[in-house]
């Protein structure tokens, strides 16, 4: 593998972050509101969840106790 210089390097960063596709703002946005929606419904399922086992496990429990 060919070593570069600082330099050299540089300009190819330069060069590929020039092909990046940048989001618009408004890609940014939905995206943002997208990543809310998911991450409540998942603490909503997960809260569920642990309520639902918590409960049976009480319940389990309790029947033996």
């Amino acid at each position: 593998m060919a070593k570069t210089n600082p330099f050299q390097f540089m300009q190819q960063v330069r060069a590929e972050t020039a092909k990046v596709t940048w989001p618009n703002r408004r890609e940014v946005l939905l995206t943002t509101v997208m990543v809310f929606i998911m991450s409540a419904l998942t603490a909503v399922f997960f809260f569920l969840v642990d309520l639902l086992i918590r409960t049976s496990l009480s319940t389990t429990l309790s029947f033996f106790g």
